[in-house]
């Protein structure tokens, strides 16, 4: 069945290795007949920054509050035309894939300023009853649940920088942030990552490699198994502390790992 597929592409230089397996990903897709939509966001002059500007009808004499202010213009359908068509895009899509490098242990800012205005309240958070028995429709509910997400990111370092006992920290845990605080939060089905290492100096042979190994994984977009992060809603949390509950410790008894049932752990 054909799907609709957004690809979120973060990279200032066209032809650096992101753009060429943004571009492999966009010919894969479109070859296999799903509808691809790619928001460049260098090449849109994306404005990263959450300022008043994105509200045009908020009284300019209040105090900025951005959640408040978020709200009532999503509310109003008023957010900015830019918003607004990015919010199209992640409705339309069946899926979401991010491209882009590690820069200082995250996303690059533009990248973070695209989630930081498109997830405006009502559509990315704020959703959903909130009370001491259902703490609103988040990770693993919400506005794009039932949609899948894969992150696609290229790193400098070595493999084994980003082990378990490398000194850059495991690499899941540094994806964290984004696999499930970002992705997961509202509502995404999240595919493990997609990470290429050693990518400041690529020949063509470890082009192609990597171009294979990133193909392979399009192809499991809906057949592979995502990581399975806790439904805050289904049981394992307590409400309203949405502290784990004892004994449901699969990953660890500290740290990100809690949160990964054990049938499907990554690491």
């Amino acid at each position: 069945m054909n799907k609709n597929i957004l690809i979120v592409y973060a990279h200032p230089e066209p032809a650096s290795l992101n753009g060429a397996l943004k571009d492999a990903m966009r010919e894969h897709l479109l070859a296999q007949g799903h509808q691809v939509e790619v928001s460049d966001l260098y090449a849109m002059g994306w404005k990263a920054a959450v300022d008043a500007a994105d509200f045009p009808r908020r009284d300019a004499a209040a105090r900025l509050r951005v959640p408040k202010d978020s709200h009532a213009a999503f509310a109003a359908g008023a957010l900015t035309d830019d918003v607004r068509a990015e919010q199209d895009k992640l409705l339309r899509a069946d899926a979401l894939i991010l491209q882009f490098p590690l820069w200082w242990y995250s996303m690059p800012a533009i990248l973070k300023g695209w989630f930081d205005r498109v997830y405006s309240y009502g559509f990315g958070y704020g959703v959903g009853e909130h009370s001491e028995t259902h703490w609103g429709d988040r990770y693993g509910e919400g506005t794009l649940a039932g949609k899948r997400a894969l992150v696609s990111v290229t790193a400098g370092g070595w493999e084994p920088h980003y082990s378990p006992r490398g000194i850059n920290g495991p690499i899941d845990d540094l994806l964290f942030p984004i696999n499930h605080g970002v992705l997961h939060y509202p509502g995404f089905e999240v595919l493990p990552p997609f990470v290429a290492y050693r990518t400041d100096r690529v020949d063509a042979e470890r082009f192609e490699q990597t171009r294979a190994a990133l193909l392979r994984r399009l192809d499991g977009l809906w057949s592979d198994a995502p990581i399975a992060f806790r439904a805050q809603n289904g049981g394992d949390y307590e409400l309203p502390s949405l502290e784990l509950k004892p004994g449901r410790e699969s990953g660890g008894a500290h740290g990100f790992g809690m949160h990964v049932a054990a049938a499907a752990a990554v690491g």
